[in-house]
């Protein structure tokens, strides 16, 4: 492969600018290679978090091109180096430095919803007996590895940054992951339509791209929360039902 140019954003608090770098690219290298030989050759103090290289840790999440996906899963060959190509950090995130972003708004959402609530064991031996096909419901879910770039890719975060009433796709499939296991007893469809904002969602599927597990998110955990809380709330039938039980358990004046 030809010496190619990249783009990379250098910057702190909140400004900066993309600095071009060209860069020696050969077979087999991914965009996390380069930005490691632009760091050791040219630009000592640029900043990057990375962790395993193997797409697991979720570490290296980053926009090239435009796109949130993880650098060390982006191989260059897939890229037209006939044209520069611009790393920048994620845009729905405070910016730190340079590719870093602080992301641990994440971890303080994720702290705030209810948590896995079992029933009792069912077995003398104080075990459970499920379904196959309920664990295998959920185990798609367990599959994220927290790299954000669902996050990332959502509008309702990236572009009117909705943190404080939208907890984002990441969570929205954590809590599907409680709600749909076979053994949470917890009833957390108040908490979705209020704290975390399933409404704001308009299921674009644009989660579920850049997904680099695969998981469906949207059709699989979004949409069946999205169905609870419109039974729950908005079903005519069940508002009926209500309407009647409030009038009854009224005192007669």
């Amino acid at each position: 492969m030809p010496n190619a140019l990249f783009r990379i954003f250098r910057g702190a608090d909140g400004a900066g600018e993309l600095k071009d770098y060209t860069a020696d690219v050969t077979e087999g290298m991914v965009v996390l290679d380069v930005v490691h030989q632009i760091q050791a050759d040219q630009a000592n103090d640029l900043a990057v978090r990375w962790n395993c290289k193997a797409g697991k840790c979720g570490s290296c999440s980053a926009e090239i091109n435009g796109k949130p996906r993880l650098m060390c899963m982006t191989r260059c060959n897939e890229l037209d180096l006939t044209k520069p190509v611009t790393v920048e950090p994620m845009r729905a995130f405070p910016l730190v430095r340079d590719l870093v972003t602080d992301v641990s708004w994440n971890f303080r959402v994720k702290k705030k919803i209810q948590k896995f609530t079992p029933r009792p064991p069912d077995a003398p031996d104080g075990t459970w007996r499920m379904q196959q096909a309920d664990i295998d419901r959920v185990q798609e879910f367990r599959k994220c590895i927290e790299c954000f770039l669902c996050q990332d890719v959502c509008h309702v975060l990236r572009d009117h940054q909705k943190h404080e009433t939208f907890v984002g796709p990441r969570f929205l499939t954590y809590v599907a992951a409680l709600e749909m296991h076979p053994l949470d007893t917890a009833d957390r469809t108040e908490e979705l339509k209020e704290a975390d904002g399933i409404g704001y969602c308009n299921i674009t599927k644009c989660c579920s791209t850049v997904c680099p597990e695969s998981i469906a998110i949207t059709d699989n955990a979004i949409i069946p929360l999205k169905e609870r809380v419109a039974d729950q709330y908005y079903d005519p039938l069940k508002a009926l039902v209500r309407l009647v039980r409030n009038k009854s358990s009224k005192p007669v004046a």
